[in-house]
């Protein structure tokens, strides 16, 4: 148990402020001047039973971003108080209807609002971590038994479906027709919040064509494009569906899980590729990977879970890591397993209330977060 107080700098401040340290919690910020590199490790206990993990997201809603310390005073009080976090998955930015919708895979308390894209980390009903490839397996089952894939609470683009819950936002924002479908609970099965690896019954209560249609407490929205097959069913109010929310591996019971990418430790296999491969295209996702940026990343072994932030872009103070080079530190660190989350002007370490590494644009809006959590 941590019983020193820790000084954390300020590199934007001329003296270091103090904070009062919580149990379970190591701060180290190493400074490596060689590069110039500054890197903050935050080390959580995993055998501490008052600590948990919570993945959250900006304003409860998929459309939205904040600032990581609102995420956390929005943790609900029966959890517990949120006392650190990192930011999360990479996130929609650049097309402001559909800011903040998350990359990948989110759950938040067990809630599913956003499908998996690539690897992930989750937590299982023991609280142990997990890095995995998750597939998605979301379908519709008509009531002829015909199957349709479907995207979840995400932009519609041609020849998509896509299941909008209302954690999504106040509509489904879905342009150029098509067909909607207002669904509400059939039977006595599981309804809302939606969960996944679930398999759900829903009622039409209603179709519309315009598209946009409004999202309520108590139904969903499966939004269908017009460039989607024509034989698909002409349904009609009163008309009974499947909804299948399955994964690989399976996530039934689930309560935490953050998406991010790719897996810097696994297996003990490093991501070790500091130049680009031949063929490597040249867009941002692709090319950052070899170049020194801020970084964020999340690791663990036996006995500690790591939030790492590396700052960059700050000559001065920080250049940033390549992607080998954050896996080699993780390692270095003693993790088993790592993952690689949103960097840039996103790689923000908060604690006790505050930033305490230096972000490239200062404290900044992200989608969502991993938070440690002190149980009531």
């Amino acid at each position: 148990m941590l019983l020193t107080a820790i000084m954390l700098v300020d590199v934007r401040a001329s003296e270091p402020r103090e904070i009062k340290p919580e149990p379970g919690l190591t701060y180290t910020n190493e400074k490596i001047t060689s590069e110039p590199w500054s890197i903050h490790v935050l080390k959580i206990d995993r055998s501490r039973s008052d600590l948990t993990f919570f993945s959250a997201h900006a304003r409860d809603r998929v459309l939205a971003v904040s600032l990581i310390a609102d995420q956390a005073r929005a943790v609900p009080r029966e959890m517990g108080r949120a006392i650190a976090g990192i930011n999360g998955d990479y996130y929609v930015r650049d097309l402001p209807p559909y800011s903040g919708d998350p990359r990948g895979l989110q759950i938040i308390n067990g809630e599913l609002i956003s499908a998996p894209d690539t690897v992930c980390v989750w937590f299982d009903t023991n609280a142990n971590p997990h890095l995995d490839e998750v597939k998605g397996h979301f379908k519709i089952t008509w009531p002829d038994g015909r199957e349709t894939p479907f995207g979840l609470n995400q932009q519609r683009l041609p020849s998509m479906s896509v299941l909008y819950t209302p954690t999504y936002g106040p509509s489904t924002r879905a342009a150029g027709g098509g067909r909607e479908l207002i669904l509400e609970k059939d039977g006595d099965g599981l309804w809302l919040p939606l969960q996944p690896s679930q398999t759900y019954r829903a009622r039409v209560r209603q179709v519309q064509t315009n598209g946009n249609a409004r999202l309520s407490t108590n139904v969903m929205v499966l939004s269908l494009a017009p460039q989607l097959p024509a034989n698909l069913p002409e349904l009609t109010p009163g008309a009974v569906l499947q909804i299948s929310t399955a994964t690989t591996p399976d996530l039934k019971g689930v309560k935490v899980a953050i998406g991010g990418g790719p897996a810097l430790v696994k297996d003990g296999k490093l991501f070790s590729q500091k130049t680009p491969p031949p063929g490597t295209t040249r867009d941002w996702s692709q090319r950052s990977k070899y170049e020194r940026n801020p970084r964020s990343a999340m690791g663990w072994n036996a006995t500690n879970m790591y939030f790492v932030v590396v700052d960059g872009r700050q000559p001065g103070l920080s250049v940033g890591m390549k992607l080998a080079e954050l896996a080699e530190y993780m390692a270095k660190l003693g993790c088993t397993e790592a993952m690689n989350l949103d960097g840039g002007k996103s790689a923000q370490l908060w604690v006790s209330g505050r930033i305490i590494n230096s972000p490239s644009e200062g404290e900044n809006t992200v989608a969502n977060s991993l938070l440690v959590v002190r149980k009531p």
